[in-house]
C-alpha cells in the first residue's frame, strides 16, 4: 500500500531544492553583477572657471559616467561639496586645475575625479592640485572603521531576533521581544559610535548625532526581523536576514559610495536598511548631517513597518486566545 505522505513530502522536498536554488542565485547576482558594472555613474560633480573652459568641460565629461553642474566661483563649488550637493569638483583657469573631493563622501568618486583632473591638467599643459575638503580622519586615512560598521549593525538586527525569539517564544513574549529589539538597538547604536570614535578614530563628527543614527538603523534592522518573524515565523526571519545579508550589504555602497554602483542598484541599495544606514553615518560622521534627512526617513519607515508586522501579528495571536476562552 503506498503512502498517502509521500507525495506530499516530495512537493515540499521540491519546493525547498527550488527555493534554496534561488536564493544562491540571488546572493551571486547580489554581489557579482553590481561589481561587474560598477564605475561612476553619473556622479555629480562641479566645474568652475572661465564660461568657455567651463563649457568645454562639461561638453568633454558629460555623460554616463559624470553629472557635471556649472558654478560661478570656486567658493560656490566647495560649499556645494560641503554640503553633498555634489561629489566634488574641478576650478579650471588657464593656468592651472584645482580637484576639490570629497573622500569620506565616497573613495572611488575621489580617485575617478582626481583622475579626470589630471586629464584635463594635461590638456592644458599643467598640472591638477587636489584639495579633500572632507577626508577621513587622520588615523583612519582609508576608511576602513567605516566600512566594517555595516556588518555589525546587519548582525545587531539579526541576533535580537533570533535570541530573544527564542527566551521569549510566542504571542505572550511578542510585545517583550520589540521592547528588548528597541533597547538593544539603543544600547548597540550608542556603543558601535563609541567605538567608532573613541576606539578606531575612524569619525570625528559629533559624538550624540552618530549614535542616533546607529540607533535608528540598528532599530530598523532589528524590528524589521523581528516583525516578519512574528508574523511569518522562521521563514519570515529567513526572507529578512537575506534581504539585509544578501541584498542590503552589496548594494549599501558603504565601501565605495553609492554612484559607483549601477543607478537601479543603487537606488534599491539606499532603500534598504543597510544602505540607508551607511549613508545616515556618513552624513552625520563627516557632513554635520548634510543630507541626513531622506536616509534618516527611509530607517524611520522600516521601523514603523517592522513594528507594524509585530502589532499585525500580536492582533493575530489574540484571536485564538479570544475564541478559546468564548469556549470554556
Amino acid at each position: 500500500m503506498s503512502n498517502p505522505t509521500q507525495p506530499a513530502t516530495g512537493r515540499k522536498l521540491t519546493l525547498v531544492v527550488l527555493g534554496l536554488a534561488a536564493l544562491i542565485t540571488t546572493m551571486l547576482c547580489a554581489f557579482a553583477l553590481p561589481s561587474l558594472h560598477s564605475g561612476p555613474h553619473r556622479v555629480p560633480i562641479g566645474v568652475t572657471g572661465p564660461e568657455e573652459t567651463r563649457k568645454a568641460v562639461r561638453e568633454s565629461t558629460d555623460g554616463d559616467a559624470w553629472d557635471v553642474r556649472l558654478y560661478p566661483t570656486a567658493a560656490a563649488l566647495q560649499t556645494a561639496v560641503k554640503h553633498r550637493d555634489i561629489a566634488g569638483g574641478l576650478a579650471v583657469s588657464a593656468h592651472d586645475v584645482d580637484v576639490y573631493t570629497a573622500t569620506a563622501g565616497g573613495p572611488s568618486a575621489t580617485s575617478a575625479l582626481t583622475a579626470l583632473g589630471d586629464s584635463i591638467a594635461a590638456q592644458h599643459t599643467t598640472r591638477a592640485t587636489v584639495h579633500d575638503l572632507v577626508p577621513f580622519t587622520a588615523d583612519d586615512p582609508r576608511g576602513a572603521g567605516l566600512t566594517a560598521a555595516l556588518l555589525p549593525m546587519i548582525f545587531g538586527g539579526i541576533f535580537p531576533a533570533l535570541i530573544l525569539g527564542s527566551i521569549f517564544p510566542g504571542h505572550r513574549g511578542l510585545r517583550t521581544r520589540i521592547a528588548g529589539a528597541l533597547l538593544f538597538s539603543l544600547v548597540a547604536g550608542a556603543a558601535i559610535a563609541a567605538v567608532l570614535q573613541f576606539a578606531t578614530h575612524s569619525v570625528d563628527g559629533n559624538y550624540w548625532l552618530t549614535a542616533l543614527g546607529l540607533i535608528l538603523g540598528t532599530a530598523a534592522l532589528s524590528t524589521t526581523l523581528l516583525g516578519l518573524q512574528a508574523l511569518l515565523g522562521m521563514a519570515g526571519f529567513a526572507l529578512g536576514g537575506a534581504l539585509m545579508m544578501l541584498l542590503g550589504n552589496p548594494l549599501s555602497g558603504l565601501a565605495t559610495g553609492p554612484h559607483w554602483l549601477p543607478a537601479g542598484w543603487a537606488t534599491l541599495g539606499q532603500l534598504l536598511p543597510p544602505g540607508a544606514s551607511g549613508s545616515l553615518l556618513r552624513a552625520n560622521a563627516f557632513f554635520d548631517s548634510s543630507g541626513a534627512g531622506l536616509p534618516a526617513l527611509t530607517l524611520a519607515i522600516w521601523v514603523g513597518i517592522g513594528v507594524a508586522l509585530a502589532l499585525l501579528a500580536d492582533r493575530r495571536g489574540r484571536r485564538p486566545a479570544a475564541t478559546a476562552r468564548s469556549a470554556r
